[in-house]
Parts: C-alpha cells; sequence; structure tokens
C-alpha cells in the first residue's frame, strides 16, 4: 500500500522534476503561444482595451513573409463580416462574435511552418455533410483566394 502511494505520490512531478529535462510535448511557439492565451485571459475587462489596435499591434510584429498577408487578410474580414470584433486569440489575430472566436490568421513564421493558415473555430458555421475543412493554407491571396476567403468569412459568421 505504501509503495502504491509512493508511486502515485511520484507520477504528479513534472515530467522536468522526474526526468530532470523540460517536457518535449509542447514546442517553444506553442508554450508561447499558451502564455499569450493566459495574458489575455487574465487582463481585467477594463483595460482589455481596443481589440482593433491588438490585433494591428500583432500583425505589425510579423515578418516580412506574413505580414503583407495579415494586413489583407484583416481587411477581407472586417468588409465581409463588420459584426466580427477584432482580438488576439493565442496571440494571433482573430475576429469574435458574442465574445466567442469564429476565425483566426495564424503566421506560418511564429510556428515555423512553411505557409500562414487561416482558420475557423467550432463557432463558425461552415458545417458541410460531415466532413468540412477548418484551416486553410495561404502562400498568397490572389483576388480568386481573397474572393473565396471573404465568402467563407460570411458564411461562418451564418
Amino acid at each position: 500500500m505504501a509503495e502504491k502511494q509512493a508511486t502515485k505520490k511520484g507520477s504528479a512531478r513534472s515530467a522536468k522534476a522526474a526526468t530532470g529535462k523540460a517536457s518535449e510535448t509542447f514546442s517553444a511557439e506553442e508554450k508561447a503561444a499558451m502564455k499569450e492565451l493566459v495574458r489575455e485571459r487574465r487582463r481585467p475587462p477594463a483595460s482589455k482595451g481596443d481589440g482593433e489596435a491588438d490585433v494591428l499591434a500583432k500583425i505589425a510584429e510579423m515578418g516580412a513573409r506574413d505580414r503583407p498577408m495579415a494586413e489583407r487578410v484583416h481587411t477581407i474580414v472586417k468588409a465581409a463580416a463588420p459584426e466580427l470584433a477584432p482580438r488576439t486569440w493565442y496571440g494571433m489575430p482573430a475576429y469574435a462574435k458574442d465574445g466567442n472566436v469564429i476565425c483566426y490568421f495564424k503566421p506560418g513564421e511564429k510556428f515555423k511552418m512553411r505557409y500562414a493558415t487561416f482558420g475557423f473555430s467550432d463557432k463558425a458555421t461552415l458545417d458541410d455533410g460531415a466532413m468540412w475543412p477548418t484551416e486553410y493554407a495561404l502562400n498568397e491571396l490572389s483576388a480568386d483566394a481573397e474572393k473565396r476567403l471573404a465568402a467563407l468569412v460570411k458564411a461562418a459568421v451564418g
């Protein structure tokens, strides 16, 4: 019995404490994004500020590859669904309705990916049968891609 309790107690230790090295479950970029989410949630309502300014600041921080696309996505989302409120989500530009994130822009450089993505949360109304995409890879925004993105955003809002 005492052995079982000792084992149980030992299993509650962190991966770092048990092995002497940090857990490799999450990448440094994922950990940073989670820390940003915690900061976003801990901000008192009165200091949440202007979501538009927060999103524009995040876009301004992006590298040369993602910034122009993020700026264009921001303009498209605002025009397609003015009822969506810009805000940050995991430190990324996002757009919410009634406090719920509907869609977001994930910069490729932030997560060391070869492309950026534009995604939709489960609150988006894009259901199409038994299966549908929730995230789209973005290498560039052609006129056709911009039209498709605008149509998806309008549909996501419902």
